[in-house]
């Protein structure tokens, strides 16, 4: 089949995939349109309208006398002041609208494709890296469909509208390729130009952000493409954002055909999806519908549909996507990580790497090696919420993970709020008091049960050993519960199949290195690295093992606890183990609990199978249950949980510092997941 015939195959399936999501958003469609016509400029949760507002001022695309000009005259609720906010970003640009525009358009290209002798155009691209071009799926299906095409950059007209030299560039499939059908985008390598000069140095690339805030319903948005494989056209202004879903956005403007693949920008030039698809008016039966009403016949043509919208795909799902992809390819730097830090995939300013953790050993062993007799003489306890706080009915309680140990609670539960009070902020609801939070302690009666039953190693002998090995527990039911984890995470995250070693092969096996090669490739694959994985893993095995030390820290949590009201129950990595545990064992008086876990392990069989709950059933007092996850979360890895925990959670997927994927601070920042905190909270 020739590329142009799979290309327009593939192209057709799109189309009636999106045309069948616009017919399912019609009634959300229409609330919208209802609360335009009744005067309401952004129909959008408070949420949205928060964060989009602190994007603005944030990066200054609306200056602060503008800003206190459009809110100083009267008072305004939260949402009204963003609504004002928007509302000037929306009326009034800036001179640098323009340069800043031209200079987004340098970044997009014309693809065509070599057959039959003919060069013919299949679709518009854009750099999204110094060497990545981003396009649809359904232009380039494969590496190999990517081989006969070539990129035109510059295929425009100039000021005086006359043809502009276009720069010719090959692409390098087999040097990087990847590509999704649902999602309908592709990535591929562009050759370098004849001075070996990535594109991106000529020509810009755009930074991609998976971060909230680029866009809410009803603001404008900006299409740059070759429709129909003319020269660059944009779509400016005349058009906006409609309807929000998971992966897609829907939003009115005059594209063609031709424009898969174009960059979807907002006024500020930031890419907020990636155009892959018309929107046609279909009939009851679905069936596309021409402009006079008959039903179109694919003779007609793509000019006679009755186009009513567009639809893109959503920049933060093509990223979530691309953090999940498995390590691969060629050897050398990971192209994606050349995509900037916003994008979740770049490296962080610094990329020196960081030591191998200290190995925490307990007990006496470990005061000569890590710590002073001054510091393990001391046990830290629970910190209660004062006396009120949130209206004496609702309670905030933070249950940590692992690692805490010989730490200062209040130092531990002013970081948590601090993290949360980002989120609020980004959210648009006001901040919560350090000391308006319960703060269960239990990181040094961990650390005591533990030696009891765990010979872990002294440091010295750790450094000669591999994580796995070093950390593996002693005992062997909980080694046991311990290599089952490693074993089941590094399968999610599709490890190869391994080949059997010299050892295996005249019968002297090779456990201990299988174990390591999994837990390598967990922390190749993430950005969490063995060690830690490894000693977070230990740790719920014990737990999960052993009756003693899980009593011993459900009972040490069970001391700072609310005792009636509403339980506003927040947990993390190890501590979501124990939370859920916990709600076997609240005082009935605790009558709802508003559950959120971040960084969440409870999605591996081998976790949930051993609840004292007794598998993956939501507890009859939680109400309501949020889980947020970071695709390179090592700890996460059984993330999302509703594939196991079927209906009874609402998962949220996270983008976070790629150095920081497990960071409680970042799982908190996020304002989906704050403003959800905030909520039960009442703080709106």
């Amino acid at each position: 089949m020739r590329a142009t015939e799979r290309t327009g195959e593939e192209r057709a399936r799109q189309v009636a995939a999106a045309a069948g999501r616009y017919r399912a958003t019609s009634d959300e469609r229409s609330a919208v349109q209802q609360q335009m016509d009744a005067g309401v400029p952004f129909p959008d949760s408070r949420q949205a309208l928060a964060a989009r507002a602190t994007r603005l001022l944030d990066r200054h695309a609306v200056s602060a006398s503008m800003a206190v000009e459009a809110v100083r005259a009267e008072p305004l609720t939260a949402p009204d002041a963003f609504e004002r906010i928007l509302g000037v970003s929306k009326e009034l640009q800036a001179w640098s609208f323009l340069p800043r525009g031209a200079r987004a358009a340098r970044t997009v290209a014309r693809i065509s494709v070599r057959e039959n002798g003919r060069e013919l155009p299949l679709g518009t691209g854009f750099l999204v890296s110094p060497r990545l071009l981003m396009t649809n799926h359904h232009v380039l299906t494969d590496a190999q469909a990517a081989r006969q095409c070539f990129v035109e950059f510059d295929a425009q007209v100039t000021v005086d509208n006359a043809p502009q030299p276009p720069m010719r560039l090959e692409l390098d499939p087999d040097a990087f390729f990847v590509a999704d059908e649902r999602l309908d985008f592709a990535l591929v390598l562009v050759a370098p130009d004849p001075s070996g000069r990535p594109p991106g140095e000529t020509f810009g690339w755009n930074r991609l952000s998976a971060q909230p805030g680029k866009l809410v319903i009803g603001e404008p948005v900006n299409v740059i493409g070759h429709p129909m494989g003319r020269l660059k056209e944009i779509a400016v202004r005349d058009n906006m954002l409609q309807v929000r879903l998971d992966d897609f956005l829907h939003y009115t403007t005059d594209t063609e055909p031709g424009n898969s693949g174009s960059p979807v920008f907002n006024d500020q030039w930031e890419v907020v999806a990636l155009h892959h698809s018309g929107v046609p008016k279909t009939d009851d039966q679905g069936r596309v519908l021409r402009g006079d009403g008959q039903v179109w016949q694919p003779g007609d043509g793509d000019d006679a549909v009755d186009w009513v919208a567009n639809e893109g795909v959503r920049v933060s799902s093509i990223l979530r996507h691309l953090a999940q992809l498995p390590p691969g390819g060629p050897p050398g730097p990971d192209p994606l990580a050349d995509m900037g830090t916003e994008s979740g995939l770049g490296l962080a300013e610094s990329t020196a790497p960081a030591p191998a953790p200290a190995l925490a050993v307990p007990g006496p062993a470990a005061t000569t090696a890590t710590t002073t007799p001054t510091t393990t003489a001391v046990t830290h306890t629970g910190l209660r919420a004062r006396d009120g706080a949130f209206g004496g009915e609702r309670h905030l309680v933070f249950l940590h993970g692992r690692s805490q140990e010989h730490k200062i609670p209040e130092d531990l539960r002013r970081e948590w709020v601090a993290g949360l009070n980002q989120g609020l902020a980004r959210a648009g609801l006001p901040p919560v008091d350090p000391v308006d939070a319960w703060f269960p302690y239990y990181g040094d009666r961990l650390v005591q049960v533990l030696p009891a039953h765990e010979a872990v190693p002294r440091l010295t002998e750790a450094m000669s050993l591999s994580p796995a090995e070093a950390v593996a527990p002693a005992s062997p039911t909980s080694r046991a519960v311990y290599e089952e984890m490693i074993g089941e995470a590094a399968s999610r995250w599709n490890l190869p199949p391994e080949r059997p070693s010299e050892a295996e092969r005249i019968g002297l096996g090779d456990l201990v290195g299988h174990l390591q090669r999994r837990l390598s490739w967990l922390a190749a694959r993430s950005d969490i690295d063995a060690w830690t994985i490894a000693l977070v893993l230990h740790d719920v095995a014990a737990y999960l093992d052993d009756r003693s030390v899980r009593d011993a820290v459900l009972d040490c949590v069970l001391e700072t606890l609310p005792e009636e009201g509403e339980l506003v129950l927040v947990s993390h990595s190890l501590g979501t183990v124990v939370g859920m545990d916990l709600t076997t064992r609240l005082s009935p008086a605790l009558r709802t609990i508003h559950l959120t876990t971040v960084g969440s392990p409870l999605g591996l069989d081998s976790v949930y199978k051993r609840l004292l709950i007794g598998g993956p059933k939501r507890p009859d007092a939680v109400t309501d249950w949020l889980n947020a996850w970071c695709p390179s979360d090592a700890v996460a890895i059984g993330c999302p949980l509703a594939d196991d925990w079927a209906g009874t959670v609402t998962d949220t997927a996270v983008i976070n510092a790629r150095d920081r994927a497990h960071d409680i601070v970042e799982y908190l920042s996020h304002p989906e997941v704050a403003g959800e905190i905030g909520a039960h909270l009442k703080l709106g």
